[in-house]
C-alpha cells in the first residue's frame, strides 16, 4: 500500500538518487549536473506550511516522492503552485502517480492554493497523459525551448483550478 509522509532532512539522500536518476537519463527535468541537497532545497521544501513535499513509500520502501512548490518567487502568485512527481523508474506505469496528484491537490486545498501548474517536456508522454486523466488542461506550448543530451526540446504546461 502506498503512502505518503512529510519529507525530512534525511530524506534528501534518497530524494536525489531518484532526481539525480532523472538528471543524468532522461528528459522529465532539465537540469543537466547532478544536484546538491542545497541545491534540491532551493524549489523542495521542508515542513512549509503551504508548499508541502511528501516521500512516497511502498512497505516501508522510498519508492518515490512529490511536492508543491511556489510557481513564482512573487506575492501576487500565491493562490499557484507548481507540482512535481518522481518515482523510481520501476514503479511507473503502477499507479502511483494518480494517487500522488490527488495526494498533491488535497495538500494544495488545504494551503489555500487555487490552481495547480505541471510544466513538462513536450516528449514527456506518460506525464501529459497523467495531468490530463487528472483533469489538468494544455494552457501553454513552448516549442524548442530546452536543449538536452543534444535534442531540442519543447515544453508544455499544464493547469487545473482546484
Amino acid at each position: 500500500m502506498v503512502e505518503f509522509s512529510p519529507v525530512k532532512d534525511t530524506d534528501l539522500a534518497a530524494i536525489l538518487e531518484i532526481y539525480n536518476h532523472y538528471i543524468l537519463n532522461s528528459t522529465a527535468t532539465f537540469h543537466s549536473e547532478k544536484l546538491s541537497r542545497k541545491d534540491l532545497k532551493e524549489f523542495l521544501f521542508i515542513s512549509h506550511p503551504k508548499y508541502p513535499s511528501f516521500l512516497i513509500k511502498d512497505n516501508d520502501e522510498t519508492i518515490g516522492y512529490c511536492f508543491l512548490t511556489q510557481y513564482k518567487k512573487r506575492q501576487s502568485y500565491d493562490r499557484s503552485a507548481e507540482l512535481s512527481i518522481y518515482l523510481k523508474p520501476e514503479f511507473t506505469g503502477k499507479g502511483i502517480g494518480p494517487a500522488a496528484l490527488g495526494h498533491l491537490e488535497a495538500a494544495a486545498k488545504k494551503a489555500d492554493i487555487h490552481v495547480l501548474v505541471g510544466t513538462i517536456c513536450g516528449e514527456n508522454q506518460a506525464s501529459i497523459r497523467l495531468m490530463e486523466r487528472a483533469g489538468f488542461s494544455k494552457c501553454a506550448h513552448l516549442k524548442n525551448i530546452g536543449e538536452k543530451f543534444g535534442k531540442v526540446l519543447d515544453v508544455v504546461v499544464y493547469q487545473k483550478e482546484i
